[in-house]
């Protein structure tokens, strides 16, 4: 069992959730083993985001708050939590990706965040550092939560094929994420454009960037580095951006040939093809 310590609720809404946790389950005048019981886990796990060691996710947050019938306390702040767990130079987007009408995004290397599968999210976060990953990806998870709002941002995709070649996390996981891609032609507010190799040079060799616009605050332009994000409402950079847009929209494929193409790619290079010790990938 983890040793009961003193929690600063004020330190941060991973600490804040901790000791509010470890105040319904003694309100309840539970164990933490009893609790554990309850919503099927172990009195260490308890005891580990009772302390702040470790970050709870949404299914947890959810039993919890039906085993105690706390009317959704644990859940309606594991949102916080978790994006407290996104990186700090990274959060002030965070915050207005999801107040967001509309983005529009080129992606040079990687699938945007919005639309990875947890496997290539943990795939593309585990490269670097592997500490922590757990919570590196509950957080990005959460990110998606705004695709299922009742009014959702409408999502415009730019992608290079290059995306689609580049494989993270192995066949499968990619098989996996290029499905997922296909899939959400079923929601009318995602719409998905691969630019094509035979595009030759185009106006985003400078690199992925995003478009934000809001329905009252200024539209925003994002870029990044591999060291932070940048984040401006300046109008000449807002200009430029939505240029190179609409340029790499109209050398992209349309949506109905992007998805024959993420389709042909899916097939043929992540398909049931066998791994190098002869294994099967479905």
């Amino acid at each position: 069992m983890v040793n009961i310590r003193d929690l600063d609720p004020s330190a941060s809404p991973l600490d804040y959730y901790g000791a509010e946790l470890r105040r319904l389950r003694e309100a309840a005048r539970l164990k933490q083993g009893q609790l554990g019981d309850k919503v099927f886990c172990t009195a260490s796990l308890i005891g580990q985001i009772e302390t702040a060691r470790k970050v709870p996710t949404r299914e947890f947050s959810e039993r919890v708050d039906a085993a105690l019938g706390t009317g959704g306390d644990l859940t309606r702040l594991v949102g916080l939590v978790l994006r407290s767990q996104l990186p700090h130079w990274f959060q002030p987007y965070a915050e207005m990706e999801a107040k967001a009408a509309y983005i529009s995004t080129y992606q040079a290397q990687l699938v945007y965040g919005l639309l990875q599968t947890e496997e290539y999210a943990r795939a593309v976060l585990g490269v670097w550092n592997e500490e922590n990953l757990d919570a590196q990806v509950a957080a990005r998870m959460e990110r998606q939560r705004i695709l299922d709002r009742e009014n959702p941002p409408l999502i415009w995709v730019v992608m290079s094929e290059a995306v689609l070649q580049q494989e993270i996390g192995g066949r499968e996981v990619m098989r996996n994420q290029l499905a997922h891609l296909l899939g959400l032609r079923s929601r009318k507010w995602v719409r998905v454009q691969i630019l094509p190799f035979e595009a030759g040079a185009h106006a985003g060799l400078d690199g992925s960037f995003n478009l934000l616009r809001f329905e009252d605050d200024p539209d925003l332009v994002y870029t990044e580095d591999f060291v932070q994000g940048h984040m401006t409402a300046n109008p000449q950079a807002l200009r430029e951006g939505s240029l190179r847009y609409d340029h790499l929209q109209a050398a992209a494929l349309s949506v109905e040939d992007s998805a024959a193409r993420i389709a042909r790619v899916m097939e043929e290079r992540y398909g049931h093809q066998p791994e190098p010790d002869g294994r099967k990938v479905a």
